[in-house]
């Protein structure tokens, strides 16, 4: 049976909204802070599902990146070299307005660089990667302004203490961050702002009137003037013809590790896996690439295969023969489709959606959220 609300929660909480926005994480955030920047007297009020973002605005690795070498190859190929350098911009740009909202100090941010790694089996890639690499940096420095982006850093090999990795390219423009004081930092602003933040609220149906906006939801119902939906991947639970496609991420840290050499953020094998240093811990995730399908999902959880696969990287090259103890485990949800741009538009009359990031809700969800802002203000 759902709550029934007093005249006190209709008219304070539930019935005087300009604007709802569905979900709490990166971009759903953005969007309320540029939206209260803008106008300082609109009505906005956020409803989430989750006790804290669902998806992967907490569960992310925390990686402030823009794309590796094999990465920006393998977009090219399957896109071009405008549109990718188009989204590097873009990524860039992204990460720069983070920092600028939230400080980096406030999100523990750092610019330890971020390294491509090849494996000893994958010399074809690597050499792939290195002779494209002064192509790419030429491409890239028109793109962000930055010169000699991607450079050899063989010698790094010996000094991280890796097994197994033949090349390393790093990038010295890359850093990490906290995700979940970048959020926390996030909610404090839009509080300030005077905006309230409803967790628990399972969005059910949106229906439209010739005043309204009715969102049915597993709290009672919420009316207002318009809507933005901000949940990436669980997009088309709502809209069936978003395409937005879930992919499961799964993740894991170490506990503490005395002496840890690493410092930074890595990839390997065209960024399918990922893992960088924190609190003298290592995270590392990735392996969605073993079975699409299987993490096509909107499931959190593990599956066995990727555990095994990033226990046995752990132990045989990242921290090789230390056989460390592992203190975490979680999954996180984001959303990817088969264009490299994220999807940000009027769905309906006064309904409008700013989802599927790629696995670049950091470097991107900023600028989204500010971009569908501005398109509901606009209307």
């Amino acid at each position: 049976m759902q709550p029934t609300f007093s005249y006190w929660e209709h008219t304070a909480f539930i019935d005087n909204a300009d604007v709802i926005i569905i979900g709490s994480g990166l971009v759903g955030l953005s969007a309320t802070l540029h939206l209260k920047k803008q106008q300082p007297a609109l009505k906005v009020l956020v409803l989430e599902r989750g006790l804290l973002p669902s998806g992967a605005s907490t569960k992310n690795a925390g990686f402030a990146c823009f794309g590796t070498v094999s990465e920006q190859l393998e977009a090219i190929k399957q896109s071009s070299e405008e549109e990718v350098m188009r989204m590097v911009n873009y990524k860039w740009r992204g990460l720069q307005r983070l920092r600028q909202n939230l400080g980096d100090a406030n999100i523990d941010y750092h610019q330890y660089g971020g390294h491509e790694l090849f494996m000893n089996d994958e010399a074809a890639a690597a050499n792939l990667a290195l002779d494209q690499m002064d192509n790419l940096n030429k491409l890239m420095q028109q793109a962000i302004g930055q010169a000699d982006i991607y450079s050899v850093a063989d010698e790094k090999i010996a000094a991280f203490g890796f097994k197994n990795v033949n090349h390393i390219i790093y990038n010295p423009f890359e850093g990490q961050l906290h995700t979940g004081k970048m959020m926390r930092t996030l909610l404090y602003k839009v509080y300030n702002l005077g905006v309230l933040v409803l967790n628990g609220v399972n969005i059910d149906e949106i229906k439209q009137d010739d005043t309204h906006i009715c969102l049915q939801t597993s709290q009672g119902n919420f009316k207002t003037g318009k809507v933005i939906l901000a949940t990436n991947a669980f997009a088309n639970q709502l809209f069936p013809d978003l395409k937005v496609i879930p992919g499961r991420g799964q993740v894991l840290v170490t506990k503490p590790v005395p002496g840890l050499k690493l410092k930074g953020t890595y990839h390997f094998n065209e960024g399918y896996y990922y893992f960088r240093n924190i609190d003298n811990r290592v995270l590392f995730g990735g392996g969605r690439n073993l079975d699409y399908k299987a993490e096509e999902t909107w499931e959190f959880g593990h599956t066995d295969t990727v555990k095994q696969k990033l226990i046995a990287y752990l132990n045989e090259v990242i921290l090789p023969g230390q056989n460390v103890a592992i203190d975490y485990w979680w999954s996180g949800i984001m959303g990817f489709g088969g264009e490299l741009s994220p999807i940000v538009k009027q769905v309906e009359p006064n309904i409008f959606c700013a989802v599927r990031c790629n696995g670049m809700g950091v470097a991107m969800g900023s600028l989204v959220g500010e971009e569908v802002a501005d398109l509901v203000l606009g209307t």
